[in-house]
């Protein structure tokens, strides 16, 4: 009877319309922001004389080309970091953070809550883009195609025992590590997102449903890129595009569920204190 409950509520809370908007919001400036920040990812390289290009050319053996294009186009590699690179970053992640700003206004409708200052609320959801970029990245380099990246550094590696070890190393450190980071900052994000103080074991429920879903979409989409999709047949040089935002949608919208079951804690607890305070006002 409660789990009837607690699904009737989640459903409640994800056909509002800030959770329908959410996912289509957080996907496009998530996208968005890979391209500043991989820009200035270029430009302190070049500083660096790390060439880019090279790095791209490495990855291409074990990536597929239609996604890679679209993190790492030919245009990301730079002269070098810059003041001109330095605004065209600033200007351009803080466009992107929009998508974190919604979170942090769809958190406050569904929590009922407040809202910080303007100035307080869009630098939340800057820390909170950065740690958005992080995941999705490192959720592109070890979860989805790390095991294709570990071959071609073994390919790379003459040395027999060498390249066994560093098998067996990402073999045996790969998902608890993955496991790890995914729900440490997923809960992060889940605590950042409302203006009000939320207890940790409300959030705990949809940060381990995202941490898992997140692990496993992410393993079947590398393998349907990589084998079974053929994209350019239908939308030609659009194709990069919507790989990646297929993938980024479908971790949007997992992550909007986990905020859904995270809710009905909250508004559960808060149902549970007013009950309390009406008693003691009663007695």
């Amino acid at each position: 009877m409660r789990a009837r409950e607690t699904v009737r509520k989640v459903i409640d809370i994800i056909r509002k319309p800030e959770m329908r908007i959410l996912p289509g919001q957080l996907a496009f400036f998530l996208v968005l922001s890979l391209i500043p920040l991989l820009a200035l990812v270029g430009a302190i390289g070049s500083s660096f004389g790390i060439s880019i290009v090279g790095v791209k050319d490495a990855l291409e053996k074990a990536v597929p080309e239609a996604v890679l294009n679209v993190l790492m186009p030919e245009t990301i590699n730079s002269t070098g970091l810059n003041f001109n690179v330095i605004v065209f970053f600033v200007a351009a992640f803080l466009l992107a953070s929009n998508g974190a700003y919604s979170m942090i206004i769809t958190s406050n409708e569904i929590y009922q809550t407040g809202s910080f200052g303007e100035i307080k609320r869009r630098a939340k959801a800057i820390i909170m883009t950065f740690i958005f970029v992080f995941l999705i990245l490192f959720l592109f380099l070890v979860p989805a195609f790390g095991d294709l990246l570990v071959e071609l550094v073994k390919l790379n590696i003459h040395n027999g025992r060498v390249a066994y070890a560093v098998q067996t190393i990402y073999n045996l450190a790969k998902y608890p590590i993955s496991i790890f980071l995914l729900y440490f900052n997923i809960k992060l994000l889940y605590t950042l997102g409302p203006d009000q103080k939320v207890s940790s074991r409300s959030i705990i429920p949809g940060a381990i449903f995202t941490t898992i879903m997140w692990l496993i979409s992410s393993r079947i989409y590398a393998f349907y890129v990589t084998y079974f999709s053929h994209y350019d047949l239908f939308y030609g040089s659009m194709s990069n595009l919507l790989v990646l935002l297929f993938w980024v949608y479908i971790l949007s919208y997992i992550f909007t569920l986990g905020m859904s079951f995270n809710a009905t804690g909250v508004l559960q607890e808060t149902l549970e204190f007013r009950k309390i305070e009406s008693k003691k006002k009663e007695e």
